[in-house]
């Protein structure tokens, strides 16, 4: 595709340049040019279509922290507060609402449920701005590898130009000091779990990093969460040229506290956001920004509009080593953009954090329409799927998607993924009779076939996080677990809605949390 795309652009680039009345030069995947749209058009554009985007035009949301596979089920009513992860993970009510029911769903022979998880997790996502995410884990005969459909997938990126973020490393690296540093060392970006929490034994996680006077820490390090960490910890980390992902409102769900980001930034450390995953977190990287910014206020961070923004574009492009190629609007990178329906604020950034997911009025990948309104997609030359945002339709197009699981439409998607959950008591039983998701018949496999492999369960050969022992003890939630568990009793469950404009409850299902502390609920009732 070749076209001019007219709009406000807010470009994250180093100057923060926005341009009121501005052109983005699109050919095929690539921004030819950025101008002011009263400007000659630049070689090769004579005669091409002009779009009006109706809008503010920004780079499209980079998440390095999703757990994707989880992103069908609602969020988790915590039941009590937890000073660090290795409490709530062996906790009851967690794994009869979370991990029960999707080791359920994993151990599914029914390729149209594995594509349904994918499917509707991705969509999510994309409502939300998201054009680059963390892969959902897929496992089959000798073979490990992630689903890759329109998001562009930083463990899995498919293109030789984004270097590949790692994500997991093996269990043996994971405790042994001398190869854990050699994977850190060697990395491009390693996007690993650290000290989840706010205890001394979070922290822990963090110190077992140090053998004698050196560190396992280089500027491939990524540390997702790094709540429990002090400011002397931040300044190590930056001196090392570690970064952080910082998850605000998983962090309060469970901890009633978060990362201490004034310190992390004082000290010069760059600072991405991600949402987590539903069942602790926000629905979509839009939604994570309100919490982000709920959380600066009432705790004081000092963050600007300015800086959550980069927080969720120019940053994480910086932190997966992607900076060359997307997070602003430039000459030379993709063309990844989201365009924001102009009236929540008069200020670019603040409009941006109020956005709902019906104000988002397109989304593109790599110069390709995913999302948009029914008139713009039509302008780009687009069909696809209309699909239910709120009150309003959007028009969706996957592209070809993965070839390796069947083809659904949204509307198929979420059908399953219901009929799943509310089957969860008899879902493998039903499977045996022949019954697969919505009624289909399922018919037993001749040869391979991928399965989905839950990153957030353990005891695996990889591991998403250090189990480093420090002062002879095993540090990482992970390091003490055993594969013996209780049965547990499944319940039919219901599926989380894909965004808040579908989902009345949403506000409510925050305020009933009793671990967030009562101002920064007060804050957001501003959002929901």
């Amino acid at each position: 595709m070749k076209f001019i795309l007219l709009g406000r652009v807010v470009t994250m680039d180093s100057a923060f340049s926005v341009l009121a009345n501005g052109a983005i030069y699109v050919d095929g995947n690539t921004i030819t040019a950025v101008a002011d749209g009263s400007a000659p058009a630049p070689n090769g554009f004579a005669g091409v279509k002009t779009i009006q985007s109706g809008g503010s035009i920004y780079p499209g949301f980079i998440e390095l922290h999703n757990h994707l596979s989880y992103d069908s089920l609602q969020m988790w009513n915590v039941p009590k507060k937890f000073t660090n992860r290795g409490q709530w993970q062996t906790d009851l009510d967690y794994e009869v609402n979370v991990s029960a029911p999707m080791g359920v769903i994993a151990n599914s022979k029914d390729p149209n449920l594995l594509a349904a998880v994918a499917r509707y997790s991705e969509t999510k996502c994309l409502l939300g701005g998201v054009t680059s995410s963390q892969g959902i884990s897929l496992k089959g005969d000798n073979l490990d590898t992630y689903y890759r459909s329109a998001m562009r997938v930083v463990d899995d990126p498919g293109d030789s130009h984004f270097p590949r973020a790692a994500t997991r490393i093996p269990d043996v690296d994971a405790s042994d000091w001398a190869k854990f540093n050699q994977e850190v060392q060697n990395a491009s970006c390693l996007l690993l779990h650290l000290s989840e929490g706010l205890d001394a034994e979070a922290r822990d996680a963090f110190l077992a990093l140090k053998n004698g006077n050196q560190w396992a820490i280089s500027k491939a390090l990524a540390g997702i969460h790094c709540a429990a960490l002090q400011p002397q910890d931040f300044a190590v980390l930056k001196s090392k040229g570690g970064s952080v992902v910082w998850s605000p409102l998983s962090n309060l769900l469970l901890y009633g506290g978060t990362t201490d980001i004034k310190a992390a930034r004082s000290a010069g450390l760059d600072i991405s956001l991600g949402s987590d995953w539903s069942p602790s977190g926000s629905k979509n990287l839009l939604n994570e920004l309100k919490v982000a910014k709920t959380a600066n206020a009432v705790l004081a961070l000092g963050l600007s509009d300015k800086d959550l923004v980069a927080m969720v574009t120019s940053i994480p492009a910086k932190i997966v080593k992607w900076e060359a190629l997307v997070g602003s609007i430039t000459t030379g990178k993709r063309a990844d953009f989201i365009v924001i329906k102009a009236g929540r604020a008069a200020d670019d950034y603040s409009r941006l954090i109020m956005a709902a997911e019906t104000d988002v009025l397109l989304l593109m990948v790599d110069g390709q329409p995913i999302v948009g309104t029914a008139p713009l997609m039509s302008d780009l030359g687009q069909s696809g799927e209309a699909i239910k945002l709120g009150t309003e339709t959007r028009i969706i197009n996957y592209g070809g998607g993965d070839p390796r699981v069947p083809t659904l439409t949204f509307a198929e998607a979420q059908a399953a993924m219901a009929d799943a959950l509310s089957r969860l008591p008899t879902l493998l039983a039903d499977e045996k009779k022949g019954i697969g998701v919505s009624g289909r018949t399922l018919v037993p496999s001749t040869g391979p076939r991928l399965r989905l492999a839950l990153d957030e369960e353990h005891l695996g050969r990889y591991s998403q996080r250090p189990r480093l022992p420090f002062h002879g003890k095993p540090t990482g939630p992970d390091a003490t677990l055993t594969a013996a568990k209780k049965p547990v009793t499944l319940k039919p469950l219901p599926i989380d809605p894909p965004s808040v404009a579908d989902d009345p409850n949403y506000g409510a299902m925050i305020q009933t949390q009793t671990n967030i502390p009562i101002a920064i609920k007060v804050g957001l009732r501003a959002y929901y």
